[in-house]
C-alpha cells in the first residue's frame, strides 16, 4: 500500500500565518473587484460547490471562490488524484475540536457507506484514546459540526474514494488553534494510532 502525504495543503497561507496573521485561514489569491484576499480551500472543491456552509462574499472566511478548483492548491491535488486513478482512502487533518468525521458535509443525507465509515471511525477514535485518553466525537460532518459544501473529503468520497475521513485535532477550545508546543508530539503520537487503524482497514478491505 502506497501512502501519499501532503504536509501543508495551503503553503502561501501557511507562510502568511508566520509573517503577518497567525490565524489566517484562506489562500493568498487575488479576488478581482474586491480588496479582500484569498479563498477558503476547503470550500473550493467540486462537491456541491457554493452550497450551504460556504459564502459567495470574498471577504468571508469561508468564501468558496469564483468556481470549483479555482485555487491552485486544490486543483493540484485534484489533478494528482485523478491522474493516479487508484486511491482507496483520503484523510484530511485539521484543528481543532477533537472530531473524527466522514461524509457528508454538504447534506444531512446519509452517505451510502456511512455505517461502515462510522464503525471504522469509532475504532480509530478508540485506538487514538488508548494512548492518553483523548476523546474524539465521531459522526458525519453535517451532523457533528455544521453544513459545509465544497470540502475535500466530500469530493474524494463522491469521486469513488470510499474511505474518506476528516480529523479535527486537539483541543476542544481552551487553546483552540494555538495549541501549546508541548502538546504537538503527544497529539501526533495519538493521532498516528487512529490513522493506522484506518489505513489497516483500507488495506484489508480493498474494493
Amino acid at each position: 500500500m502506497d501512502i501519499f502525504l501532503l504536509p501543508v495543503a495551503n503553503p502561501d497561507g501557511y507562510v502568511y500565518t508566520h509573517t503577518q496573521n497567525r490565524l489566517w485561514r484562506k489562500t493568498r489569491s487575488q479576488n478581482p473587484g474586491s480588496p479582500c484576499i484569498g479563498v477558503d480551500p476547503n470550500r473550493n472543491w467540486n462537491a456541491s460547490f457554493a452550497g450551504g456552509g460556504a459564502s459567495g462574499d470574498p471577504c468571508s472566511e469561508i468564501y468558496h471562490g469564483p468556481h470549483a478548483n479555482s485555487e491552485v492548491e486544490v486543483k493540484s491535488v485534484v489533478d494528482f488524484i485523478q491522474k493516479h486513478g487508484n486511491f482507496k482512502g483520503f484523510i484530511d487533518l485539521h484543528s481543532y475540536s477533537q472530531l473524527l468525521m466522514y461524509p457528508y458535509g454538504y447534506t444531512t443525507k446519509k452517505a451510502p457507506d456511512a455505517d461502515e465509515l462510522d464503525k471504522v471511525a469509532r475504532r480509530a477514535a478508540k485506538a487514538l484514546a488508548s494512548l492518553s485518553g483523548t476523546q474524539y466525537r465521531v459522526g458525519s460532518t453535517s451532523t457533528t459540526v455544521y453544513p459545509a459544501s465544497g470540502s475535500s473529503v466530500d469530493w474524494a468520497y463522491d469521486n469513488g474514494i470510499k474511505y474518506a475521513f476528516t480529523f479535527e485535532l486537539r483541543d476542544t477550545g481552551h487553546y483552540g488553534f494555538l495549541l501549546p508546543a508541548n502538546q504537538i508530539i503527544p497529539t501526533a503520537e495519538e493521532t498516528w494510532l487512529g490513522l493506522k487503524t484506518i489505513m489497516e482497514h483500507v488495506r484489508d478491505h480493498l474494493y
